[in-house]
């Protein structure tokens, strides 16, 4: 019954469910939307989660797409003088920050890409260097994460509400004010990672955990670090068996990748869970700050938000883990590493975050482009 569900609702998990479906008839529903700006499914999630009309949805993951493109551009032409930069989803327009005294001629580079400009008190390498400094302190629990902030020209640092008193924290805050220019905010609640116990649904099973799986590549699929529970073995939805965790990095990292076989193969397709269309994967391209985003996992199907911050670092209970990227997206257990993709562009992988899919919370996800790097795969794109 439950294969029946989702060859219904057109392509399976990314990695497609065993034998017994064609590959003709599951990417039939998919192509058809191929030249679409986006799925329905989408489109209709982005109006649901950003109380947008559907032109409105269209309109800005237009803009989404051309301010991805334009970022490596205008990164180039502010050369050492870069601060950061984000999308503006009022003005549909990126955002490149450059520090005082740029030359007019750089200034002049930097606006004929497009991109509007705005001078910060700290290059991008400054602020990079201060978050490394942080890095290397020991974070007590009631300090959530710390992130480069462009728009501040600062590294925001989050400590749980109620907390910052706390003579750790004081302390720690202390240390980290002295490392560089440093912002504090505080924050609902510490972030926890979404495993769950084996409670039923899918997509995969490890030990007694149950997770999601990310995005396809050839040979397998990559997920959450903190889902290896090293047992060795992972099993399908239907309990039958998939394959293997290959590598694993959790904490410092959160990813992993697991080989397929068994009947098991991979598609470039982002599970819609019969609520939304299924999403098809294109490419990897980061999607700047403020932009758009989706996730699909097995407790909590798709939602959508906005992408907070890159490159932050989250302190979990287990141990810092970094360059991770904040998005406003719910997450619950389970949800571990499932897919996070802004139109049809992979992003990543989720980690974990704080709150629930009632009353909402954060969620961080690791790069999907850094996991394809650590072990040489090569994402499977439609």
């Amino acid at each position: 019954m439950r294969r029946t569900r989702i060859l219904r609702a057109g392509l399976a998990v990314l990695l497609l469910l065993g034998a017994g479906a064609t590959a003709t008839a599951a990417t039939t529903p998919a192509a058809a939307e191929e030249k679409a700006p986006a799925s329905a499914g989408l489109l209709t999630a982005m109006q649901r989660d950003f109380g947008l009309t559907r032109q409105e949805a269209e309109a800005r993951l237009a803009a989404e797409k051309k301010a991805t493109a334009l970022e490596p551009v205008a990164r180039k032409a502010a050369g050492a003088s870069y601060g950061g930069s984000w999308f503006d989803a009022d003005r549909g327009t990126l955002t490149v920050a450059v520090t005082p005294g740029t030359s007019t001629g750089t200034l002049q580079k930097l606006r004929a890409t497009g991109a509007a400009v705005r001078t910060v008190a700290h290059s991008a390498r400054a602020l990079a260097a201060t978050q490394a400094r942080i890095d290397e302190l020991p974070a007590p629990d009631a300090v959530s994460s710390w992130h480069v902030d462009a728009k501040t020209s600062k590294v925001v640092v989050n400590v749980v509400r109620g907390r910052q008193g706390d003579n750790d924290v004081r302390e720690f805050l202390a240390r980290a004010r002295a490392a560089g220019p440093v912002t504090v905010r505080q924050v609902a609640s510490a972030p926890t990672t979404f495993a769950a116990g084996t409670v039923g649904g899918d997509p995969y099973y490890t030990g007694n955990v149950r997770c999601s799986i990310g995005f396809s590549v050839y040979g397998g699929f990559v997920t959450a670090g903190h889902c290896d529970q090293h047992t060795g073995s992972v099993y399908g939805w239907d309990r039958s068996y998939v394959g293997n965790f290959q590598g694993s990095s959790f904490p410092d990292n959160d990813y992993a990748w697991v080989n397929v076989g068994s009947g098991w193969w991979t598609v470039p397709v982002v599970l819609g869970w019969g609520t939304v269309s299924d999403q098809l994967v294109r490419g990897s391209n980061v999607a700047p700050v403020g932009s758009s985003i989706c996730r699909s996992g097995s407790t909590t199907h798709w939602h959508c938000g906005t992408v907070l911050a890159m490159n932050e670092t989250v302190n979990y209970s287990q141990g810092a883990v970094h360059q991770m990227t904040k998005t406003n997206v719910c997450a619950e257990g389970g949800d571990s590493g499932g897919s996070f993709i802004s139109g049809d562009q992979a992003q990543g992988v989720t980690s974990g975050g704080w709150g629930n899919c009632s009353s909402g919370g954060e969620t961080w996800f690791q790069p999907v482009n850094e996991i394809l790097g650590r072990y040489g795969l090569t994402l499977h794109t439609y």
